[in-house]
């Protein structure tokens, strides 16, 4: 919740008389014409009644501007978002409410709140009179298709006169932001298992040997458990040694995202690269909740920061906030100027990464070379490819001559240099490609003709 403070007194504004004089309304400003009309009729015509008329009808707006730019209205707005992080193509409600500080009752409040056209239209609000100490409180909804970071605010006030000649505007100060995330689809366990240490069953091992004892000592510091004394390395070092706790083993999956301007084709929110950042993020959030530690990798080289080397860590207390902070990182990502994916290739030179999952875009054969050395570097890939030709052919098109056997050719690379890959339909479900990558991986081992490897 942001609270924004009282709204500035009158005499806090600045520009005085002409400030108020620019807040008269079409009918303050034909008040105003029509008084000074009558008052030149009335000198030229010698007319002291209607001298008397225009007077009144100018006199009149000039008396509500005034007295509406000097009223002491003091009211202090605050917004909440509920949820503050929401998917694309959800909806999230944003309450206001107005609090009255000052000792006098407020008039009519015309309340408006700024938020972006894709948001939805600006909403406006009509508050009644707000008694000494009162409150009000309105609410309206946001929705959007696009994901993004989406300011909302500063709340605007809009003060009337009972007459309706004049309008004053007075804004608060702070803002909120609404995070639309990429959508999470969930995804069914499979056992993409049986590959290099470091993934698969890996959650089971680690919490098997949590708790286990090394059997190197190491000096005791302050505040260890006199419990883990080790007598036996305290004598033969003379210095008090404590038994060290071994480190559990811990899962780890990668999961590239191809983010190449040049390697998608289209926008919004059913192209195949918002499919692929779609696909990113259940991917992370399921990794996620089965226990590995996850870290998000773009073709840029370039990762969210983690607890650590292995990314961030699932089945911990940490996890929910690993996984917005993705979200966050996910919801602003866009296309990469780089042609090349040589710096994610280089990332994953250190060693074993575990589970490699990657949402790749077209792939020209000197990238298909780069992505098939990442399998060295991996106990086990997964790779989903999204042609540009199929995602830009329009329903009942008959694809371009060399078109699909461009995709087809990228597989037979991929499959050759051990990835499990799949071609990504337009608008498929990535539950169902999950699905598909395990019995792919599963008819290679028990000899089945799915033609995938892993």
């Amino acid at each position: 919740m942001t609270t924004a403070g009282p709204a500035p007194a009158p005499e806090q504004d600045k520009g005085g008389l002409r400030t108020a004089l620019a807040g008269l309304t079409t009918r303050g400003r034909s008040f105003l014409a029509a008084g000074i009309a009558a008052a030149i009729c009335a000198y030229v015509l010698g007319q002291s009644d209607l001298l008397r008329v225009g007077l009144l009808l100018a006199v009149l707006p000039l008396v509500c501007a005034t007295v509406l730019y000097r009223t002491r209205y003091r009211v202090a707005g605050s917004r909440r978002l509920s949820p503050a992080r929401v998917p694309a193509g959800s909806e999230a409600r944003v309450h206001l409410r107005m609090d009255n500080v000052s000792r006098l009752p407020t008039g009519l409040l015309m309340l408006q709140d700024r938020v972006p056209y894709v948001l939805g239209p600006r909403p406006r609000f009509v508050l009644d009179r707000v008694e000494a100490g009162g409150r009000r409180e309105v609410s309206y909804r946001v929705r959007s298709d696009l994901r993004g970071r989406y300011p909302l605010g500063p709340l605007q006030l809009r003060l009337t006169d009972p007459f309706g000649m004049c309008e004053l505007t007075r804004s608060f100060s702070t803002y909120d932001t609404l995070t639309v995330v990429p959508r999470v689809e969930p995804l069914p366990p499979v056992r993409l298992t049986g590959e290099a240490k470091g993934y698969g069953d890996g959650r089971q091992r680690s919490l098997a040997l949590a708790g286990e004892d090394d059997v190197i000592p190491r000096g005791y510091r302050h505040g260890d458990d006199l419990r883990r004394v080790h007598w036996r390395s305290t004598a033969r070092y003379g210095e008090l040694m404590v038994r060290r706790e071994e480190q559990p083993q811990r899962s780890r999956c990668t999961v590239l995202l191809d983010t190449r301007a040049e390697s998608y084709l289209g926008a919004g929110p059913d192209s195949a690269f918002e499919w692929a950042v779609s696909g990113a993020a259940s991917m992370l959030v399921h990794m996620l909740e089965r226990g590995f530690s996850v870290r998000l990798l773009t073709d840029t080289g370039s990762s969210v920061p983690g607890e650590g080397a292995d990314g961030f860590a699932g089945a911990s207390q940490e996890s929910a906030d690993a996984a917005g902070l993705m979200m966050d990182t996910l919801s602003v990502i866009d296309h990469s100027d780089g042609t090349s994916l040589s710096p994610a290739y280089d990332v994953l030179r250190g060693g074993n990464e575990g589970l490699l999952v990657a949402f790749l875009g077209d792939l020209d054969e000197e990238q298909a070379t780069v992505i098939g050395k990442m399998r060295q570097r991996s106990g086990g890939a997964v790779a989903f490819l999204l042609d540009s030709e199929i995602w830009t052919r329009e329903p009942g098109d008959v694809a371009g001559p060399g078109a699909e056997s461009a995709a087809e050719e990228t597989l037979r690379l991929l499959h050759e240099a051990g990835w499990t890959a799949l071609l990504v339909p337009r608008g498929a479900s990535l539950t169902d490609l999950w699905r598909q990558a395990d019995r792919q991986r599963t008819g290679v081992v028990t000899g089945g003709g799915m033609g995938g490897r892993s």
